[in-house]
């Protein structure tokens, strides 16, 4: 097996030859090329011919985010290593959506940088801590408030909406709950309506989801 082409893109000349600093001497990379921009990285390309590129999201003309899209769509057996001094998680989700595979900040270790590019090359992805941390943080951010958005909109529930709601997830028919609550079979389903606008669900199945997701009937 050859060695990995590794191309290099970054606007500032100091950062490259950092990066480059930090490869030399290692058996299994080849430093393919560099380029200060996303438009000369893709004029270049078909001569540099990369297995692996690591850039900057801030760079002129074209940001990192940008040309990682381009590269996952275009050229999908070039893997994408983000190396930037952003690390909020907007710039670290956009960078995922857009095809990156790995992500790392600027002021990684050698280790860390070595790391990441055998495990993108192994085909496997790479976050250090500090990235996944913040991944982490907002997945458990967003759960969490997915939930309590959800708990708040169960709350709007009348009590015969909650009654309902649970006739109808243990899998009573509308004549069934009709006849059991003794209402008309139109006021059921003017209830069931109800709900579904309230919770903003769509089926029965739906509902019926919900009230076990909320623990209001057990499977």
């Amino acid at each position: 097996m050859g060695k990995t082409r590794i191309v290099l893109v970054d606007d500032h000349p100091i950062v490259r030859d950092g990066i480059k600093a930090l490869l030399v001497g290692h058996d299994d990379y080849f430093l393919a090329g560099e380029a200060a921009d996303g438009k000369e990285l893709l004029e270049k390309l078909p001569d540099l011919n990369p297995d692996l590129v690591i850039l900057d999201i801030s760079l002129p003309r074209m940001s990192g985010i940008e040309i990682t899209k381009i590269l996952s769509e275009q050229y999908p057996d070039i893997k994408v290593l983000i190396l930037s001094m952003h690390t909020g998680e907007d710039f670290i989700f956009n960078a995922i959506k857009a095809g990156a595979k790995g992500y790392l900040p600027k002021n990684t270790t050698r280790k860390e940088l070595i790391d990441a590019i055998n495990s993108l090359v192994a085909g496997d992805i790479y976050f250090n801590d500090a990235i996944s941390n913040t991944i982490l943080k907002s997945y458990i951010r967003k759960a969490q408030n997915n939930e309590a958005n959800e708990e708040e909109t169960a709350n709007v529930l009348s009590p015969r909406e909650s009654e309902i709601l649970k006739m109808v997830a243990e899998g009573f028919t509308n004549q069934e709950i009709s006849d059991k609550l003794f209402i008309s079979i139109r006021t059921v389903e003017s209830h069931k309506n109800h709900i579904m606008q309230k919770l903003k669900l769509r089926t029965t199945v739906d509902l019926v989801k919900f009230a076990i997701r909320k623990g209001i009937v057990e499977i």
